[in-house]
């Protein structure tokens, strides 16, 4: 399946902090593929009827609590997978929660807390986790919580973290991803 526009890999993926990240990972690569931000995991099905179909050259990235959309979309074309490896056999990477949770488990807690502190966000991360709902949550909770919380702060996040991941020991399912995208436009 050729990608629309570009001739190459087409990743789909669930919103424009993903598509930051993973266009930041494929740069880094020398791997050039069409990502497009789908507007949430519920439109996959439009976009694999608009590429013609799941096939080679397409692959998505889900979260883990979305898995029941990407089953029913492949589905639609008459492929049944139901478990996380199914899935990956028709180029469905599945996040174990979601992207922002493999970001703070595979960087640390103290890594993520550097990028906010670099995006002048540190104060207001520490107002979140002194609230009485927050307080005394694990870090990595907070910080989950506060990348989704504010205009615009996911995707700033997501490009300082990209940089901050190491291209040789990516996290799963990042690693597959790129690799797929790198044997798919060889």
């Amino acid at each position: 399946m050729e990608a629309m526009g570009t001739g190459g890999p087409v990743v789909l993926v669930e919103g424009e902090s993903d598509a930051v990240l993973v266009r930041a990972l494929l740069a880094r690569r020398g791997a050039p593929a069409e990502v497009v931000p789908m507007g949430g995991v519920t439109n996959l099905a439009a976009h694999l009827d608009a590429l013609g179909g799941p096939g080679p050259g397409v692959l998505a990235l889900v979260d883990a609590p979305e898995v029941r959309f990407a089953v029913g979309a492949l589905r639609r074309h008459g492929v049944r997978a139901e478990t996380v490896e199914e899935l990956g056999w028709h180029g469905v990477l599945v996040c174990d929660r979601d992207l922002e949770d493999v970001l703070i488990r595979s960087l640390g807690p103290d890594a993520v807390l550097d990028a906010l502190a670099g995006m002048s966000e540190l104060g207001a991360f520490e107002s979140l986790a002194q609230m009485p709902h927050w307080r005394g949550r694990p870090v990595a909770e907070q910080l989950h919580r506060f990348a989704g919380s504010g205009s615009g702060r996911k995707v700033r996040l997501a490009a300082r973290l990209a940089d901050r991941l190491d291209p040789d020991a990516l996290p799963d399912p990042l690693g597959p991803l790129v690799e797929a995208v790198v044997v798919i436009g060889a």
